[in-house]
């Protein structure tokens, strides 16, 4: 029996984004924390994609089985909020249900190009800030996003003593 997770604050939400910050954040990072998050999906058998990119690059892509293409859609939407809010998607989606609204009804952007949902994580190097995003899609949101924070809270310490 699994007990249901319970829903992060704003509060709890705005702390992982000022604990999972990077040093810095190289090609090599991309590809380990990548690395790392597909091996991470594949032990759940999750069926997800995943997605890197650093100031406009995508520096890595996997697709997992019973993945589809609506995921890099979801993928491209999400991380759309995180570079415009500077701010996980599962956040500013979050913010807005805190004051009784929807990201959709307050943003009045285009919900094809834009969606506050969970998945995608700001990539934040301490001195220049938001630098990319870290993305999944394929679980509820609530589950891409923990998937994000738990591969980010394993691999930052790990990058952080190389």
């Amino acid at each position: 029996m699994t007990t249901p997770e319970l829903t992060p604050t704003v509060e709890d939400l705005e702390a992982q984004e000022r604990r999972l910050v990077f040093q810095q954040f190289t090609y090599d990072d991309a590809w380990a924390l990548g690395s790392l998050l597909v091996q991470m999906a594949r032990e759940r058998q999750a069926p997800v994609a995943i997605d890197i990119h650093r100031s406009g690059q995508q520096l890595f892509h996997a697709a997992l089985p019973g993945s589809a293409p609506d995921n890099d859609a979801w993928i491209a939407r999400k991380r759309r909020v995180v570079e415009r809010y500077g701010s996980a998607s599962y956040l500013v989606g979050a913010r807005h249900r805190a004051k009784g609204t929807t990201f959709e009804a307050s943003s009045r952007l285009d919900p094809d190009t834009y969606a506050a949902h969970g998945g995608s994580f700001p990539i934040t190097v301490e001195g220049a800030g938001v630098i990319g995003a870290v993305t999944v899609s394929g679980l509820p949101q609530l589950e891409d996003h923990n998937l994000v924070v738990e591969a980010l809270t394993h691999y930052l310490p790990q990058s952080q003593n190389a």
